[in-house]
């Protein structure tokens, strides 16, 4: 990001109408793939978009507002994808979103991030039990990458946080929308290692 356009960050204003919350999105989803966590962010702010919603400023919105402004002058770098190392990716969902970050090691021996993404979610998957919703979180970033995943020289590591995964490979019966997910991951060939590490779970997946 240029010099001009962190200035102009750095002099937003909080917004005074929704049309000024509007703007700011506009700007903010353009660059939301160098934000971590960036649906969680921006939630209470997307919220005010929402047709015969009354603007109101709340604190949680203001917090908001700045923590995505902060996050923006932070000029956020993202490592350049290496085909020849693996790939690791943290999966994560809460009650209103899911997010993920594709990480591989740099020449310093530490994890970077090479990209983010995020999903809020619809009314009817915010009604999904939490397995399912860390199930979407994972899928959603395989499909996100697969471009980069498939045919890979290493195993693909996902992260996740929830024991219950497990469920999938021993559910004798899945409803549809599982099975359909199910059957995405059998598509891509996916190999599945289930690993309990510091209450995560490590999902080893080979294409």
């Amino acid at each position: 990001m240029d010099e001009t356009k962190l200035a102009v960050i750095k002099d937003w204003e909080a917004p005074k109408t929704i049309k000024g919350v509007r703007s700011f999105l506009g700007f903010a989803n353009f660059y939301r793939k160098f934000i971590g966590k960036y649906a969680e962010l921006a939630r209470p702010l997307h919220e005010l978009t929402k047709k015969d919603t009354k603007f109101e400023w709340t604190k949680t919105r203001d917090i908001g507002f700045n923590v995505l402004k902060v996050k923006f002058l932070q000029r956020p770098v993202l490592q350049m994808l290496d085909d020849e190392k693996p790939f690791i990716i943290e999966a994560d969902a809460l009650k209103w979103a899911t997010g993920a970050v594709l990480k591989q090691q740099g020449s310093d021996g530490e994890l970077h991030p090479c990209g983010y993404i995020s999903h809020v979610f619809t009314a009817t998957e915010r009604n999904y039990e939490i397995y399912d919703r860390e199930l979407l979180a994972i899928t959603n970033a395989l499909k996100a990458w697969e471009h980069y995943l498939l045919g890979g020289a290493h195993p693909v590591t996902v992260l996740s946080d929830h024991k219950n995964l497990t469920y999938f490979r021993t559910a004798q019966k899945l409803n549809r929308r599982q099975a359909r997910l199910s059957l995405y991951l059998t598509q891509l060939t996916l190999k599945l290692e289930l690993y309990s590490f510091k209450k995560e779970i490590f999902l080893s997946c080979r294409s």
